[in-house]
């Protein structure tokens, strides 16, 4: 796919004017009430909310029963460098924040538990799940089938999978796979984005078409310099952050949500933290507070009426 020149120093410009912090994509599996085209201005506001949503939050007695005797304390395992809601650093440098965060936060206490806070690459948490290195992640995991095999679910939201490109580009609602053959398409690494592009690579090759290219990055960040620059031509990402992406750079547009999924805090395989977690979620939800934590992050649109554990992926 080729940029005129003008055009290009343009997307680069508006991208080099952006925060790193707001360049980044969360990395799994996003719904959302954010715009669905690109901005045509620079960043409405690069500001992270920073409302307070948790320390109201109280112990809830039922709900703590309902873990193991004695766990006082848990850790917990958080990719950093996504886009809100995704995980990132306040202006402070130290603090982190995030849809997640505030969840897995306002679980804890609900609870009446500590948590301690661990950062770690995204691929690198579910495998260290089994270890016990972590006792659950929260990452915006998408849930699906393959995981589910060795990964137990609790789930806070509904999101998903979607797309977005360069305004420039002629590409418009992607329904089918095969409308990306022979272009290049950036994502996550070890993301449920890179297993649904690897896994659908057959669609060009039966069509007799040129395969897509799968460009893979540990770094999200690269993600949107890969686009800017034009090395690729359509990112595969959250639906979340994608439209948050959109509606702070120029020249990107959001194409559309392409597969939904669930998504919950990850723990390894048979734990016996489900039940507690789980009855945490919905006294958030019953109480408001789920509702307000999805308003401060502008993703009213991926929330739940219950939690549910290790539920089907969703198909559709």
């Amino acid at each position: 796919m080729r940029t005129l020149t003008r055009t290009r120093n343009s997307l680069l410009a508006s991208f080099a004017l952006i925060s790193s912090a707001t360049l980044f994509l969360t990395a799994c599996g996003s719904g959302s009430d954010g715009p669905t085209d690109a901005v045509g201005a620079a960043a409405k506001s690069d500001k992270v909310p920073t409302t307070d949503v948790v320390s109201a939050v109280h112990k809830d007695s039922a709900s703590a029963k309902l873990l193991p005797s004695g766990v006082r304390s848990l850790t917990v395992a958080v990719a950093v460098g996504g886009t809100p809601p995704g995980t990132t650093y306040l202006d402070d440098g130290r603090t982190l924040t995030g849809q997640d965060v505030d969840f897995a936060n306002a679980v804890a206490k609900v609870l009446g538990i500590k948590l301690k806070t661990e950062q770690a690459g995204f691929e690198a948490i579910l495998p260290a799940l089994d270890s016990g290195k972590y006792d659950f992640g929260a990452s915006n995991f998408g849930v699906t089938d393959e995981r589910r095999r060795t990964i137990d679910f609790v789930t806070y939201i509904n999101d998903g999978q979607g797309f977005a490109t360069r305004k420039d580009s002629k590409l418009s609602k992607v329904t089918d796979l095969e409308q990306l053959c022979g272009l290049n398409v950036a994502t996550g690494a070890g993301t449920t984005f890179e297993a649904t592009l690897e896994e659908n690579k057959k669609v060009c090759t039966a069509a007799g078409k040129k395969p897509y290219n799968v460009q893979t990055y540990s770094e999200s960040g690269a993600i949107w310099s890969s686009l800017q620059q034009g090395r690729s031509d359509v990112v595969m990402s959250t639906i979340n952050g994608l439209r948050y992406a959109v509606a702070h750079q120029e020249g990107v547009k959001f194409l559309n949500e392409f597969h939904r999924l669930d998504v919950g805090f990850a723990f390894k395989k048979g734990t016996n933290l489900a039940t507690a977690f789980q009855s945490a979620v919905n006294k958030l939800i019953a109480d408001g507070t789920y509702n307000k934590i999805l308003k401060k992050w502008g993703t009213t649109g991926s929330a739940i009426t219950k939690s549910q554990i290790s539920p089907p992926e969703l198909k559709n």
